[in-house]
């Protein structure tokens, strides 16, 4: 997944889950910010980010904040990278036998998941999870409790007994990261939720990426931790 042009900025202040205040080759400059996520370990004063300009010429912002750096560790925060990222990485990912057909935005029962993805007569119900946290070299999920997670985790349950292959996918967006697993501290319902699904058959991956800030690539595994 490429973006077509990218500037630095040093990050001043977000006085909203949309909006970033951004200081940009001597001036400042309002952001939209593409991540509603809390990202507090992130978006800090003084933490350099890079920003991609806008497609739409006539919006209120003239640019999107996509990226950050934590130290020299590039974290990419971009909340509609992981779905993209998984959808260019699926057909060459060796985790189907046959041709597949990957269908986005798929409603089963009363939830939306990421993808349908047919494998001759199996189906495959997966929900994507951008990862951004990081703590001592180790990826946490999620940054902050998300009632919409655990219901996705329940869904993705009850749809393996009704014959479905299911999968939750985590999206490591920065890189080096030894490990991944549920931040019981943070959101223990979704941790519990976790471990009992993948005892019951849901499949729980996690993939690593390449990340620069013009370009990021799903590249290895990485070990999920229950």
């Amino acid at each position: 997944m490429r973006y077509p042009k990218e500037v630095r900025g040093i990050f001043l202040e977000r006085p909203n889950r949309f909006i970033a205040r951004v200081a940009l080759q001597g001036r400042e400059e309002r952001v939209h910010v593409k991540n509603t996520g809390r990202c507090r370990e992130l978006l800090v004063p003084g933490a350099q980010v890079s920003l991609v300009p806008a497609e739409n010429p006539a919006r209120k912002t003239a640019y999107d904040l996509t990226a950050v750096w934590k130290g020299d560790m590039l974290v990419n925060i971009d909340a509609q990278a992981p779905n993209r990222l998984v959808e260019e990485y699926l057909p060459r990912s060796g985790l189907f036998s046959q041709p597949i057909r990957i269908r986005p935005e798929y409603t089963h029962g009363d939830s939306r998941f990421d993808f349908l993805v047919e494998e001759g007569e199996r189906r495959h119900l997966m929900e994507v999870k951008g990862v951004t946290l990081e703590q001592d070299g180790h990826a946490r999920f999620p940054d902050a409790p998300t009632l919409r997670g655990v219901k996705h985790i329940r869904g993705l349950a009850d749809a393996r007994e009704e014959g479905f292959e299911s999968w939750l996918v985590f999206v490591v967006q920065m890189e080096g990261m030894r490990s991944v697993a549920p931040n019981d501290e943070t959101h223990p319902a979704f941790a519990q939720a976790l471990r009992r699904a993948a005892a019951e058959g849901v499949h729980v991956l996690a993939l690593g990426c390449h990340v620069e800030p013009l370009e990021v690539e799903i590249t290895h595994e990485v070990p999920v931790l229950l």
